[in-house]
């Protein structure tokens, strides 16, 4: 089974079922003081297959939620991560687990999310644990990021955070809009 072909079932598996089951909430309790939340849309290209959707992410220190919406506001999927454990659960109530968000969403989505390095690269800079090239533009804000592989284009700002991100990496394209953010002090 190819990867473009993993997407696309994946992906219309889901929304198929996104009214049938309603995800799991997280319970405040599990989740540790967030660093930042933001709101927005996503797109993804993977070959000749693309999808996209809504998304809402809080991101801590040592967890991560995400619900992955229909763009009329059904959920489709949540994943979180929990110190070393990464959880995925889909509409229909399918739970899959895994010690990274990238293996994990490959093996389910035919896709990798690289949730290791998007919470620093989302905010404009490179994960400081490994090395980079990062270009800057007049004002110093990030034009264009290249880490792991990823190339992470700044194509927008909203004030001093970025609100359209391009991530690309061999033949997938991540497209993301930031309608709204929330930073912890």
């Amino acid at each position: 089974m190819t990867p473009a072909y993993r997407l696309a079932r994946s992906l219309v598996l889901l929304a198929a079922v996104a009214g049938c089951t309603a995800l799991p909430t997280v319970r405040e309790a599990d989740f540790d003081r967030p660093l930042f939340e933001l709101a927005g849309r996503v797109a993804v290209q993977y070959g000749a297959e693309g999808a996209s959707a809504r998304l809402t992410w809080r991101h801590g220190a040592a967890s991560d939620d995400l619900l992955i919406s229909s763009p009329l506001g059904q959920g489709i999927a949540r994943l979180t991560r929990r110190g070393g454990e990464v959880q995925l659960v889909t509409s229909d109530a399918t739970t899959h687990r895994a010690a990274d968000a990238e293996s994990l969403t490959e093996q389910v989505l035919g896709w990798r999310l690289p949730l290791a390095g998007l919470p620093d690269w989302v905010q404009g800079r490179p994960d400081p644990a490994r090395p980079a090239e990062l270009a800057r533009d007049a004002s110093g804000r990030a034009t264009e990021l290249r880490q792991d592989r990823w190339r992470i284009e700044y194509q927008e700002y909203e004030g001093e955070r970025p609100s359209r991100l391009r991530l690309t990496r061999d033949d997938l394209e991540i497209r993301l809009v930031v309608d709204q953010w929330m930073v912890t002090p």
